[in-house]
């Protein structure tokens, strides 16, 4: 039993929780995503910030190499470039592999400690994305 409560105060703990906050803020975008009819939506936007804060932690507090967090973004950037297909008069896919990356940089700050600036750049970000500039160009013809 003692075995079980030493858990539950050990640092991991702490990590895990760290991973959660990462993923909701990822879900949050990723569900407008999905609303909106994007490719990428709530689960693929969690799992990208969830890998991101968890890589960025075992980083900085278990290997005590900052220099393996900065590969999560040239990841990121090969699924992101996954995503975008040059169409016949336009490019789809750039916001979501856009968003992807900001989602793994917030997932960074969560994994680094920074919540106030994860939280305060994910509605930033939801407040960008929030906006279809599609929507906006076939307004602004009319």
């Amino acid at each position: 039993m003692d075995l079980i409560i030493n858990d539950f105060n050990s640092p991991q703990v702490y990590f895990i929780g760290r991973v959660f906050l990462a993923i909701a803020l990822g879900a949050i975008l990723g569900f407008q995503r999905e609303r909106s009819g994007k490719p990428a939506g709530l689960r693929t936007y969690g799992l990208v910030t969830a890998g991101s804060a968890l890589v960025t932690i075992l980083a900085l507090e278990v290997f005590n190499n900052p220099t393996v967090a900065g590969q999560i973004l040239t990841g990121i950037g090969f699924l992101g470039a996954g995503l975008i297909f040059r169409r016949e008069d336009h490019i789809d896919g750039l916001t979501t592999a856009a968003g992807l990356w900001m989602s793994a940089t917030i997932g960074m700050a969560v994994g680094a400690r920074l919540y106030l600036v994860a939280v305060v750049v994910t509605v930033a970000i939801l407040f960008l994305l929030m906006f279809d500039d599609r929507k906006l160009r076939s307004s602004q013809r009319q």
